[in-house]
């Protein structure tokens, strides 16, 4: 009877083992009632890890905003760094729920993960130092060391379209960039005007850099997640509508734009 009783109970086990196994498999990015969203920790204005090792920014307060509208708290988030190179690799894995890390829609992209959104436009632009004057349209960048990060549309765009002699140099942040520029191993840093303007109005940088104020391209910042899943795309995209229309949105551009004089464009339609 013992062993009998014994063999029922490691049978129940593994079945109760199995169970949550599946379980798990099939709710990636979440852990029980917990979420995990993926965001940049190096971009000032939109998301940046600080010193005392909490968030910062607008696309962090964007995916606060949609966690809790999912039903998750603040303190029920557990953060992971999205690189720019690895985005669609944490949603494919399965790491993160979604990410929101200034995540422009392409074509590219949308082959290897889906989109919601957009809730934000802006333009690819150049940052430069701030008493350089012989950087003034696209065309100058094919005699200049040009930085930008790896996996960037804003490299890709200016090589293949805007300036294809420019010695491009592609590192792993921008914040490598920025020190290179400051350093003048480069002579420009190109991304989004976004996040450059991030950068220029931090208080160690203020007064040293300046953006071109060029338009280079249109880049809409989508909320990446896992291809096919319609149902989480959906009520992601209701959780945007409600941020634009209850003033949240405003609010957060105005937060986090406004100090560095950044002049932000209108909330895009949600694509639906």
């Amino acid at each position: 009877m013992k062993l009998r009783h014994a063999s029922t109970a490691a049978a129940a086990a593994v079945v109760l083992a199995l169970t949550a196994t599946a379980c798990g498999g099939s709710d990636s990015g979440s852990n029980g009632d917990k979420i995990t969203i993926g965001i940049k920790f190096d971009q000032p204005g939109l998301g940046l890890k600080t010193p005392d090792g909490s968030y910062a920014g607008f696309d962090v307060d964007v995916a606060k905003y949609v966690a809790k509208e999912l039903g998750y708290a603040e303190d029920k988030i557990n953060w992971k760094q999205a690189p720019s190179s690895e985005r669609e690799n944490l949603i494919k894995n399965g790491d993160v729920k979604f990410v929101v890390a200034s995540y422009s829609i392409s074509e590219k992209r949308l082959k290897e993960v889906d989109f919601a959104g957009p809730y934000f436009l802006t333009h690819q632009d150049l940052l430069v130092r701030a008493d350089d004057t012989s950087i003034t349209k696209p065309e100058d960048l094919n005699t200049k060391k040009l930085c930008s990060v790896t996996g960037s549309t804003s490299a890709q765009n200016v090589k293949e379209k805007l300036a294809p002699d420019a010695d491009l140099q592609q590192l792993g942040g921008y914040s490598e960039c920025l020190t290179g520029l400051e350093n003048k191993r480069v002579d420009a840093l190109t991304t989004d005007a976004s996040i450059l303007a991030g950068y220029a109005a931090q208080k160690e940088h203020q007064g040293k850099f300046k953006l071109v104020g060029l338009s280079l391209s249109d880049e809409n910042y989508g909320i990446g997640l896992k291809k096919g899943d319609s149902e989480l795309k959906g009520k992601i995209n209701k959780a945007l509508e409600k941020m634009v229309s209850d003033g949240t949105w405003d609010k957060l551009v105005k937060q986090h734009f406004g100090p560095s004089g950044y002049q932000n464009e209108p909330a895009p339609k949600i694509a639906g």
